[in-house]
């Protein structure tokens, strides 16, 4: 995948971390939770098309990814909503996905040349997504169970994955020329 300026970037990124945010709302039951959550499932589901539409060449993958994400912003609508009928909507959502995990996969994270240096703080960054992703997976199983601090390791966990994705939204432009490994983020 050539690494080509993405339009739309910020405002996707602050959507999809206000959509995590609403989810935390809604694990700690505070009032307006189900508000903030559609909110950003419509912000995504208007803003990825536009997205998708200035994309001057457009491949099959593409056209996937696009079905992918308005289905599952239009089911999140849905299910916030507690609208019943959407099994059509996770059918949908479930083969796209799976086209899309044949299709591109892992390789859709990794460096096409690999020749990134990553600086330490990069590493630190990263680091802390995949701790961040571990204690939102460890909390939500340990909840199932019981356990009587799931939910505050799932709150941190949240947070920290709402950092990372929020990181290069407020950082300096000498960090953003600097760190181009994140250019090539997508939902």
């Amino acid at each position: 995948m050539p690494t080509t300026k993405k339009i739309l970037t910020t405002p996707l990124r602050i959507a999809i971390s206000v959509l995590l945010l609403g989810m935390l709302s809604r694990i700690l039951q505070w009032p307006f939770a189900a508000s903030i959550t559609v909110s950003a499932f419509m912000a995504i589901g208007l803003l990825y098309p536009f997205r998708f539409w200035k994309k001057p060449e457009k491949h099959f993958l593409d056209y996937t990814k696009l079905i992918l994400v308005l289905f599952w912003s239009t089911n999140g609508v849905f299910r916030a909503l507690e609208f019943t009928y959407s099994l059509f909507f996770q059918i949908i959502i479930a083969i796209t996905f799976l086209i899309w995990i044949i299709f591109e996969g892992t390789a859709y994270f990794l460096d096409e040349d690999r020749k990134t240096k990553n600086t330490r703080i990069q590493l630190l960054w990263n680091f802390s997504m995949v701790i961040g992703t571990l204690a939102i997976i460890a909390g939500s199983l340990l909840n199932l169970l019981g356990w009587r601090f799931a939910i505050p390791l799932m709150v941190l966990g949240i947070l920290i994955v709402v950092a990372f994705i929020l990181k290069d939204v407020f950082t300096s432009k000498k960090l953003k020329q600097e760190d181009r490994s994140s250019e090539e983020y997508q939902m």
